[in-house]
């Protein structure tokens, strides 16, 4: 009866006397059909089957020729130089976006309202007043010249002074006033806060990066080398006064 009865099953059926037997090893475990297969399991097997196309498609390195070597370098070369053109055409575009100035440019008071209140939002001004005859004033100027070609986001402008502020004293020439948003930010008047005569492109860039005007690449304060070399005049003036004295 039990040889009858087992010979009258289905193998491939689910019923609970075909899992005992299979469970038992007398009937062949029972392959999962595509409707038993998890999401897990399927994502699985999708991602088997990809990498093995994506391995299948790639030559490995060592069993190409120098041809085909040759070939996938000068692939990658392009991409590389395709991608650092893209980069430096970025950095090229934010470059001149900033670069608006990079002169020095000479205003009137008819037109200081549009130059200097309404210069735009986060314009940084510098404005000089000076006076022709004045050598400390073409000094200024000078530098204004180079300052302004190396930051060129910052509008820099120069002024005759009685041409803008009337019976403005020629004591207080030079005169830098410093702007920003139409509000003034810093002002460096006369020639002892400017720097004299001995006043260098350094140290006008720094005086004005100071204040807010330019963003300086200087690691140093030059002015600590002016003050060492005004105490090391001072004492020579000073030793020289005392050995007059003795003759």
């Amino acid at each position: 009866f039990f040889i009858r009865f087992f010979a009258m099953q289905n193998p491939e059926e689910d019923t609970q006397w075909n899992d005992i037997l299979r469970e038992k090893g007398i009937l062949p475990s029972k392959e999962k059909s595509t409707a038993e297969i998890t999401e897990n399991e399927l994502g699985d097997m999708m991602e088997k089957t990809i990498e093995e196309k994506q391995l299948g498609s790639r030559k490995a390195l060592e069993d190409m020729t120098l041809d085909e070597l040759e070939e996938l370098e000068d692939e990658e070369d392009e991409r590389i130089m395709l991608q650092y053109r893209q980069k430096r055409l970025a950095e090229m575009k934010l470059l001149q976006s900033k670069r608006r100035f990079g002169e020095v440019n000479e205003i009137t008071a008819v037109d200081y309202v549009q130059e200097v209140n309404n210069a735009g939002e986060g314009i940084w001004v510098v404005l000089h007043l000076y006076k022709q005859g004045i050598p400390l004033c073409s000094l200024v100027n000078q530098h204004l010249s180079r300052l302004a070609s190396k930051f060129a986001e910052t509008k820099i402008l120069k002024s005759i002074s009685n041409l803008c502020i009337p019976n403005y004293p020629d004591r207080n020439l030079p005169t830098i006033f410093v702007y920003r948003g139409g509000e003034m930010k810093g002002q460096i008047v006369g020639p002892l806060e400017v720097g004299g005569m001995n006043l260098t492109l350094d140290e006008l860039e720094w005086k004005l990066s100071k204040i807010g005007a330019i963003e300086t690449d200087l690691d140093e304060d030059p002015w600590k080398k002016r003050r060492v070399r005004d105490v090391l005049s001072s004492q020579m003036g000073v030793r020289a006064a005392n050995d007059s004295d003795d003759d």
